[in-house]
């Protein structure tokens, strides 16, 4: 193999710089996540075939032309600041290598572009792509191509393979105008993006949580389950339900997913978290920059409403959310854990809908199953599950492909290779002109250990398992109430502790706050929050009763607390030069004003500063924290706890710096 040459960079090869749009922020943030704890796929990977004629030189001047159209291509990233900075065409060598294969079939093309896929790229000094050209018998057969999410999105790399593909063929038609992230960060104006903001957390504050929860599967629920089902009936069904209520068929597909939802649990009021390809203008139809926006869909369904009020309900909640989808993710993000912090709530969408579809892993039906056969391919593996349930969507040669992730603690391997041919068959009786209203009530049980909340749903062990690890706890029991608080009230949650001494109530309800984010649909505003001041005083210290009141009773009022550690005071020092108006650089005072039970969303701190603050916490020794533990809800005192020294560096001589 030959391997890549390094580009030699410089700032004299700079042609423009400007700030990431607030899309691409998502994905520079996550970039700083480690890599089994991410959600998108990074990088993204994929190949076409080599026409006959075409050579390895006609592939070489193809990927250089295209390096010349289009600025993403030759686009880098500050490591600390949301910042790019465009190079010249020649700025770099052309990242492209050659492989000889035995074959190129198709089952070498997808072990090739997953490997591809797994291989690192640097997109802070390198260009944020790879290619790869696969020879058999010394003649080029396929090309497959590799981009970082942070500069070039599914879209994007769908239309740079097409592009390609066209020169290789000949097709040299004018070169489109190709659009850059940079040209686009003018256009979102920072007053919509406030009221956007004000807006969603206005939704989110009053929508259910985990509502797939209690249809769970095994109770470990430590699978996490892959497929692929592939449908050639399906794409005429979709078409004919498209075409008869004058919507996308992305919609309709949006809109069965939420019929099940509401037929399996009987919500009819919950989020999607959609994403969007965000290319409606012509101008950015042929841009391969990241312009994919996820938004946030709130689905309203009216028990009884027949299909066509679903489908008409869906498509004006993805309109307004699209319109209000401009924000700032950082400050949204921050404002939302703030909001999940204060409150004691934490949302979390109930499916994630993406309308362009990617092989997750590359798992897919082998080659020899029949389109319409059964041709759901599944992969169970033993990860961290999932909180949410990703659909895929892509129409590709006239089959509908839903790709569907899911952990095990909400849908089992059996239920989740069920769903899309379910809704494939809910696609087909409504082509043939059902109506399928909305039904009432769930029509599926829950599964044993959850517990109906007026907000959600609750796993009473997941409860358990979080009082019971905070220290000096010995029996925790949780349970429904079968006491009602007051006239009118709604059913709440209650945990019998048994504890030590040294042990307080306002410790267990600290802990509680630490771990929202372990435990969707733990708490809920002034309705089953674990909270210390509906305590049966008349108990012994070591047999505590905790449970929820309704209103402003419910909630703790935690005393400020300034940094006492090592670690603490180091961590303060980050946040306070992190922070909005924070110290200058180099500042090594811990400030007094920063405050250890609150998070770090409450101090102002959001996600575009934390690879600073990661920095700076590098800088004073100290590691152990990952990006995204602290865009969470935890305290900055839980945070410090699980700081760790740097371990000492050893000099070239061998001998151990102090």
């Amino acid at each position: 193999m030959n391997h890549l040459p390094q580009p030699a960079t410089s700032p004299a090869t700079v042609t423009r710089s400007g700030p990431l749009t607030w899309v691409q922020q998502w994905h520079w943030f996550e970039r700083t996540i480690p890599s089994p704890r991410r959600v998108n796929p990074t990088p993204l990977a994929d190949h076409c075939h080599i026409p006959p004629p075409a050579t390895v030189a006609d592939v070489h001047a193809a990927l250089a032309s295209l390096t010349a159209r289009h600025e993403a291509l030759r686009t880098t990233v500050d490591p600390l600041r949301p910042i790019q900075h465009v190079h010249r065409a020649d700025w770099a060598p052309l990242p492209v290598d050659y492989i000889d294969v035995p074959a190129a079939d198709a089952g070498t093309l997808e072990a090739a572009t997953a490997e591809l896929a797994a291989r690192p790229i640097d997109p802070e000094r390198n260009p944020p792509w790879r290619a790869r050209v696969l020879l058999e018998a010394g003649k080029p057969r396929a090309v497959l191509v590799a981009a970082h999410h942070v500069l070039i999105d599914g879209w994007g790399l769908a239309v740079l393979i097409n592009q390609l593909h066209d020169q290789l063929r000949g097709d040299h038609a004018p070169a489109e105008a190709s659009t850059h992230p940079l040209d686009t960060v003018a256009t979102q104006p920072p007053q919509r993006a406030r009221a956007a903001e004000r807006e969603w957390l206005i939704r989110l504050a009053s929508n259910p949580t985990g509502v797939l929860a209690p249809f769970g599967g095994t109770d470990n629920g430590e699978g996490r389950h892959r497929l692929q089902h592939r449908s050639v009936g399906a794409y005429d069904d979709l078409d004919r339900v498209a075409r008869r209520y004058r919507v996308s068929p992305e919609v309709v597909v949006l809109a069965a997913l939420a019929h099940d939802v509401a037929t399996r649990t009987g919500e009819h009021r919950f989020l999607a978290s959609v994403v969007v390809s965000n290319r409606a203008r012509a101008a950015l139809r042929n841009s391969i920059g990241v312009q994919a926006l996820t938004v946030p869909v709130q689905i309203d369904l009216c028990p009884g409403a027949a299909f066509g009020e679903v489908v008409a309900s869906v498509a004006a909640a993805s309109a307004a959310a699209y319109r209000h989808g401009q924000w700032r993710p950082a400050e949204l993000v921050a404002a939302q854990a703030r909001m999940d912090r204060r409150r004691g709530v934490v949302t979390v969408p109930t499916i994630e809908y993406n309308c362009y579809s990617w092989p997750r892993d590359y798992l897919v039906p082998a080659y020899s199953t029949p389109p319409d056969g059964p041709a759901t391919w599944i992969h169970s593996a033993p990860d961290e599950p999932c909180d949410t349930l990703y659909v895929d969507l892509s129409l590709d040669e006239g089959v509908v492909t839903l790709d569907v992730t899911v952990g095990d603690h909400l849908l089992d391997a059996e239920q989740a290779a069920v769903l899309p041919v379910r809704l494939c068959g809910l696609l087909r009786a409504l082509a043939d002109g059902a109506e399928r209203p909305v039904p009432e009530r769930s029509l599926t049980p829950a599964a044993p250990g959850w517990w109906r909340a007026p907000q959600g749903w609750v796993r009473l062990a997941a409860v358990e398992d979080v009082l019971r690890g905070h220290l000096g706890v010995h029996e925790v029991t949780v349970a429904p109430s079968e006491e009602a608080l007051g006239e009118g009230d709604e059913p709440h949650l209650v945990a019998h502790v048994r504890i030590a001494p040294d042990v307080t109530p306002d410790d267990l309800h600290r802990h509680v706050l630490d771990h929202l984010g372990e435990v969707p649909g733990l708490v809920a505003p002034g309705r089953y929050v674990l909270s210390p001041a509906s305590l049966e005083t008349g108990r012994t210290s070591d047999q505590l009763c905790t449970g929820s009141g309704t209103g402003s009773a419910g909630t703790l009022r935690i005393p400020l607390r300034p940094p006492a550690t090592d670690a603490e005071r180091a961590l303060a020092a980050a946040v306070a030069a992190a922070g909005p108006g924070g110290l200058p650089t180099g500042t090594i005072d811990s400030p007094d004003a920063v405050d250890m039970n609150r998070s770090l969303a409450d101090h102002g701190v959001t996600l575009v500063a934390v690879p600073r603050l990661l920095a700076l916490l590098h800088r004073s020794g100290f590691t152990g924290i990952a990006s995204d533990e602290l865009a969470g809800t935890a305290s900055l005192g839980h945070l410090a706890a699980a700081l760790e020294p740097l371990p000492p560096r050893a000099h070239r001589g061998g001998e151990t710096s102090p």
